[in-house]
């Protein structure tokens, strides 16, 4: 399920993905963020991973597609998670946003606080 958090405002976006996300799910939320784009242009987005946060196969289909579709539409992207798997991979992922122009950091949970006045800053 990938629900918004209460200290959304405008274009900074917080988000909390819990288990498996579905097709329906991701549908919903590309749905958001489409008219949030339409809405402020580009964005800042901060994603609080659960412990057991996944994908359905079909689902991160679709997410891959519209953030490659999208990504001119993100500035600040800081991924929340306590999963050293989900730090790596952030790591990794990060060195490829930078070259379209993405911020991308990883915090872990503990520094959520510190996640928020990063990415909304």
């Amino acid at each position: 399920m990938i629900k918004a958090l209460p200290q959304s405002n405008g274009s900074n976006l917080a988000y909390e993905v819990t288990g498996k996300v579905t097709l329906e799910d991701e549908q919903a939320w590309i749905k958001e963020l489409d008219m949030l784009s339409e809405k402020y242009g580009k964005f800042n987005v901060m994603v609080v991973l659960g412990e057991n946060a996944s994908w359905g196969l079909d689902a991160g289909i679709e997410d891959i597609k519209w953030i490659a579709k999208h990504m001119d539409k993100f500035n600040k992207i800081a991924i929340v998670a306590d999963s050293q798997v989900w730090k790596w991979l952030i790591k990794v992922d990060s060195f490829f946003a930078q070259f379209v122009g993405i911020d991308e950091k990883f915090f872990e949970v503990k520094d959520m606080d510190k996640a928020w006045e990063w990415v909304s800053a």
